[in-house]
C-alpha cells in the first residue's frame, strides 16, 4: 500500500481534477490522506462526492499549510508516500515512475511544467526556471525541494520525524534536507506534473528567482539561517 498526502483549504474550484488524476492512477489498496485545514467552501463536500473508499479526509485546525501536511504525514501507512497540493494535475505516468524509482532511492522529485489556471504552460520545466538539483547546502540556502513534485518513503518520513517546529523550515524542505544527510534523493529530468500558479497560490513564479516572495531580504536571509541551525542540530544528534 502507498499513501498520498492532500493538504487542502478552500480549494473547491481545483480539487476534484487533481483527486481525479490521482485515483486514475494509484492501486485499489492505496490511500488518498485529504487534511483539510478548516475550509469554509465545498472543499470537504468535493471530497466525500468521490465516495471512493481509498479517500480519507481529516478535519484540521493548524491554520497553516506545514501542519496541516504534517498532520496527513502522521496518519500515512503506505511504504511509499506522495505529497499532492489541491490544485495541480498529476500527469499520467506519475505514480509508476516514482514507484519505480523509489525502489533505489529514499526520495524522488520530478521535474513539472508550470502553467497558469487554465492549465496553458507558462514554464517547461520547473526544474530550470528554479536550477533544481541535489546539494545539502545548495537546498539549505536556496531550496528545490517543493513538496508537490515528491514522492519517498515510509522509512525517510519516519527519520524526518519531529519536524522542526518553526515555520521557517517547510515540510517539504525538511524532507529533501534529511534525505540529504541520510539516505538518496533523485531528480528526475521529466515532467510528470501540471504545477498550476494562479493567485492565490503559495509559491508565485515571475520575474527573477530571489524575487519569487514577497518577503523582505532581510527576512529570507533570517530564515536561511535557522534551516542550517535546524540541519546542525539534526546532525549533531545523529552523530551523539
Amino acid at each position: 500500500m502507498n499513501t498520498v498526502c492532500v493538504a487542502t483549504y478552500n480549494g473547491e474550484k481545483y480539487i476534484a481534477e487533481q483527486l481525479q488524476s490521482i485515483l486514475s492512477q494509484i492501486k485499489d489498496e492505496d490511500e488518498v490522506i485529504v487534511s483539510d485545514d478548516g475550509s469554509t467552501d465545498r472543499t470537504c463536500e468535493i471530497v466525500e462526492s468521490f465516495q471512493d473508499k481509498r479517500i480519507r479526509l481529516l478535519h484540521n485546525d493548524a491554520h497553516h499549510f506545514k501542519w496541516n501536511f504534517i498532520n496527513a504525514l502522521k496518519h500515512a501507512q503506505g511504504v511509499y508516500v506522495f505529497l499532492s497540493d489541491q490544485d495541480d494535475v498529476w500527469m499520467e505516468g506519475k505514480y509508476e515512475a516514482c514507484c519505480r524509482l523509489l525502489e533505489e532511492y529514499d526520495l524522488v522529485v520530478t521535474d513539472s511544467i508550470v502553467t497558469n489556471e487554465l492549465l496553458e504552460p507558462i514554464e517547461a520545466s520547473f526544474f530550470r526556471f528554479y536550477n533544481s538539483g541535489k546539494g545539502l547546502l545548495k537546498n539549505a540556502l536556496q531550496n528545490t525541494y517543493f513538496g508537490a513534485c515528491m514522492a519517498f518513503r515510509q522509512s525517510l518520513l519516519k527519520r524526518a520525524f519531529p519536524f522542526p517546529k518553526t515555520n521557517e523550515v517547510g515540510h517539504d524542505i525538511w524532507l529533501g534536507l534529511v534525505a540529504e544527510m541520510t539516505g538518496k534523493p533523485y531528480f528526475l529530468e521529466e515532467p510528470f506534473l501540471l504545477y498550476r500558479r494562479h493567485q492565490a497560490a503559495l509559491t508565485k513564479l515571475s520575474g527573477p528567482v530571489l524575487k519569487r516572495s514577497s518577503r523582505s531580504l532581510w527576512v529570507k536571509l533570517w530564515s536561511r539561517v535557522v534551516v542550517l541551525w535546524e540541519v546542525l542540530k539534526y546532525l549533531a544528534v545523529r552523530r551523539s
